[in-house]
C-alpha cells in the first residue's frame, strides 16, 4: 500500500480504494470579503492564500480516483438548526442569518454559502451541509462513507483550529486514520494552526497525521 514516509509523527500507510478527501469549508462567507469571516474582524487574505495548494490537493486526490467529499458550515432559511448560543456569541458586524454583500450569512442555497469556484464540487463528489463545527454532527457523513468503505480521510480545508480539527477528531473517535494535509489548511490565527498541528500528531499522532502536499505527492508504492 502507499506511504506517506515523510509524514509525522510516522509514515501513512493508505489504501487509494478506501481513501476520501475531506475538504473543509472553503466557502465564499469564509474565504471572501464581505463574508461571515470578515463580518468577525478577521484577515480573510490568510484562508484565500490556500486556495491554490487545495486546488492541487484536489487535482492529485480526483487523479488517485479517491472519494472526494466537500464540507459547508450553513444553516436552513428559517435557521431551526442553529442554536441561539451559536447565533447570538460574540459581536460580529454581521450575525448568521443576516443579509450581506453575499446574501445571508452561512444561509444554504445564498451566493455566500457557495464554496469557492477554483475548488468547485464535480459531478459525483460528495457536498455535505453540517450545521456545526464537525462535518459528523446531524449529517449523513458517517453513513456515506461506510457505504463507500472508506477508512482513511485526508482533510484540508478552514478553519485549522475549529471545523478541520473538530471533523478530524470526530473522524478518530469513529475509528477513520487521519491526514491532515499541513499547507492545505489555514486559520485566520496563524499561531493557532501551528498549534493545533502540534497538537494532532502529539503523543504518536494521538488525533492523526500531518503532511505536506509535497509529502503527500511523494508517497510511495
Amino acid at each position: 500500500m502507499p506511504s506517506v514516509h515523510t509524514a509525522q509523527p510516522s509514515p501513512f500507510v493508505f489504501q487509494p480504494s478506501g481513501t476520501a478527501l475531506v475538504v473543509i469549508d472553503m466557502q465564499r462567507d469564509f474565504i471572501e470579503p464581505g463574508g461571515f469571516g470578515a463580518a468577525l474582524g478577521n484577515d480573510v487574505s490568510l484562508l484565500a492564500d490556500i486556495v491554490p495548494t487545495v486546488a492541487q490537493l484536489l487535482a492529485h486526490a480526483r487523479m488517485q480516483g479517491w472519494h472526494i467529499v466537500h464540507t459547508r458550515e450553513s444553516h436552513a432559511p428559517d435557521l431551526s438548526d442553529c442554536p441561539p448560543a451559536k447565533r447570538l456569541r460574540g459581536q460580529p458586524r454581521s450575525r448568521i442569518g443576516d443579509t450581506g454583500p453575499m446574501g445571508r450569512i452561512l444561509v444554504r442555497g445564498e451566493p455566500g454559502n457557495a464554496i469557492v469556484d477554483a475548488l468547485a464540487p464535480v459531478p459525483g463528489e460528495l457536498v455535505i451541509d453540517k450545521p456545526g463545527k464537525g462535518a459528523f454532527h446531524a449529517t449523513r457523513l458517517g453513513e456515506e462513507l461506510a457505504i463507500r468503505g472508506i477508512t482513511h480521510l485526508v482533510f484540508a480545508g478552514v478553519t485549522t483550529e475549529v471545523c478541520v480539527q473538530t471533523s478530524m477528531r470526530e473522524a478518530n473517535d469513529r475509528g477513520y486514520e487521519c491526514l491532515l494535509i499541513e499547507d492545505a489548511t489555514a486559520s485566520y490565527f496563524p499561531a493557532f494552526k501551528d498549534a493545533t498541528i502540534a497538537m494532532i500528531r502529539s503523543q504518536g499522532g494521538i488525533v492523526g497525521w500531518t503532511a505536506t502536499l509535497e509529502q503527500l505527492m511523494e508517497a510511495q508504492a
